[in-house]
């Protein structure tokens, strides 16, 4: 534990404590720790995995950046949880969050790509207060992924979507987190997807994530994180602005590759104070079914010449018996899309 004297940036300390998830990467571990400098948290969790054998280099890098954190230059209590071994980028932030929350009983939690916006301290400091004891809310995400629609004239919404680049807790939500999704198997085949995001193609493609990761969590945390929170039908505070920027993507990331991706440095913006609360606990499911289709954007069907095309070239009786399933499917989609619609009002 290091214990030093240094001004912040206002002369306050963030009483909040703070989590640091780091591995590999120097140049922007040390952008994300200088925001973290600045509000001079109390307490400094720091969660490091270890180098993977088979990439030469990537132990001097993985010191490289633990030596960035022991900069802490200001009165604080740093805990380590460092790995020796390489758990992967699914069961070491799982491990990890779960070590901060034996200690401490909320936190905010940030991975070594994400860079915050200094307002996002507060947001999240105070947010963690408002709603200590209000179990319908599982979490409290510095993402806006609205790309400028102002959703609300509140300074935040109520979300299913559970953003994890940059984001706050409490123990008492983590407390339902596990890593093998156990209960999924007894969920999978009721209606609980459809009742919890009232869209049949929502709850197809989460359907199918959970089955995935159920199988083989591999190298995700956060997608099991998005189930607990909703087998608890919890829901996820969400900024009206974007204060958190994903700064990790290029070619030497896991899950962030595609450095021209839409969500690639996505620009921050102040959060304004006091906090504007909502005055009513409402998922906005608008923003949620844009967030989705965002991530997860329908596959473009077949171009209505080639359609035909091929319908033409199938035996008479397919065709005939295509065309007799079609008249029949048709009408029950129009009539479960209106359902929805009438639920959504």
């Amino acid at each position: 534990m290091k214990k030093h004297l240094s001004s912040g940036v206002d002369g306050s300390m963030l009483r909040t404590p703070v989590a640091f998830i780091i591995f590999n990467r120097p140049d922007t571990t040390e952008r994300v720790f200088a925001e973290i400098a600045k509000v001079r948290p109390a307490k400094l969790f720091v969660i490091a995995d270890g180098p993977r054998p088979d990439r030469p280099g990537e132990a001097e890098k993985c010191a490289a950046v633990r030596a960035i954190v022991d900069g802490v230059d200001w009165e604080c209590e740093v805990f380590r949880n460092y790995s020796d071994v390489n758990l992967g980028s699914g069961r070491r932030p799982a491990t990890g969050v779960s070590w901060v929350f034996e200690q401490v009983e909320e936190a905010i939690i940030l991975e070594d790509d994400c860079l915050p916006h200094p307002t996002f301290f507060r947001f999240c400091q105070e947010l963690l207060e408002k709603y200590r004891d209000d179990e319908r809310v599982m979490m409290i995400s510095g993402n806006n992924w609205q790309f400028g629609q102002g959703r609300t004239p509140r300074s935040y919404y109520f979300s299913r979507c559970t953003g994890t680049w940059g984001w706050a807790s409490w123990r008492r939500a983590w407390q339902h987190y596990d890593f093998v999704m156990k209960l999924w198997p007894a969920l999978r085949d009721t209606p609980w997807l459809l009742d919890i995001l009232g869209d049949p193609r929502q709850a197809e493609t989460w359907q199918n994530i959970f089955d995935r990761v159920h199988a083989s969590a591999g190298n995700v945390f956060d997608y099991q994180w998005t189930f607990a929170c909703w087998a608890q039908n919890g829901l996820a505070i969400t900024p009206n602005v974007n204060l958190v920027s994903n700064i990790g993507f290029r070619g030497d990331a896991t899950h962030t590759a595609n450095p021209t991706s839409m969500f690639a440095n996505d620009p921050t913006a102040e959060m304004k104070f006091p906090l504007q609360h909502p005055p009513c606990m409402v998922r906005d499911r608008e923003a949620d079914r844009f967030t989705f289709e965002l991530f997860f954007p329908p596959k473009p069907p077949l171009p209505v010449r080639l359609r035909r095309k091929l319908f033409a070239i199938l035996p008479g009786p397919v065709r005939e018996g295509i065309s007799y399933l079609w008249s029949k499917w048709k009408p029950l989609t129009l009539a479960k899309e209106a359902v929805l619609s009438e639920h959504d009002r």
